[in-house]
């Protein structure tokens, strides 16, 4: 036994909706003292790094109610119940930009906050992009401005804090460090 491990009690479920739920666990603490844990539950999601043939990274603009501001990502979306990474990657590609890949594949994945949420982003690369005619399209409660900036132009928008989220700045990150690298 993980002499870490934290013993659940009780559970309350507080709330459950389309994207989260969230809930209270009372636990039991190594020292055998209780606690309590607020815990949001989440189905997880993907995001995608996509550069194109004229070396630009592929992005959304989107305003996030949450932040009350617009922020520029890379695109991204929750895994829907029973569906692979990877085909969610896919999806999501195409809804959110109009790109199709040629592949795709599988980067890094992390976990948002694990001090309050089980949320699980999945990374992948897409490559060999091409515009896709008669693309899906967007969530009809979802409207985004599809963008395309060089890695420099990328630099200068986390320093402006309009990218402004940790997968974003990952996937910057990624692709400066794969520059330096020369690949």
């Amino acid at each position: 036994m993980n002499p870490l491990e934290e013993k659940t009690l009780k559970t309350d479920h507080i709330y459950s909706g389309r994207v989260i739920s969230v809930q209270v666990d009372e636990v039991e603490l190594p020292n055998g003292k209780t606690s309590s844990r607020e815990i949001v539950k989440h189905p997880g999601a993907v995001a995608v790094i996509a550069v194109t043939a004229d070396n630009k990274i592929v992005m959304v603009e989107q305003y996030r109610k949450a932040l009350e501001k617009t922020t520029v990502e890379i695109p991204a979306g929750k895994l829907e119940k029973g569906e692979k990474p990877e085909m969610c990657a896919i999806r999501e590609m195409e809804e959110e930009t109009g790109y199709e890949c040629g592949s795709i594949d599988w980067v890094t994945s992390f976990y948002t906050a694990p001090g309050f949420t089980d949320e699980i982003i999945h990374i992948y690369e897409a490559k060999g992009l091409s515009k896709k005619e008669n693309a899906a399209g967007l969530d009809e409660d979802e409207f985004v401005n599809l963008i395309e900036v060089t890695i420099e132009e990328a630099l200068q928008l986390v320093k402006e804090q309009r990218i402004h989220d940790a997968k974003t700045v990952y996937a910057v990150q990624y692709l400066q460090l794969r520059q330096a690298q020369g690949k």
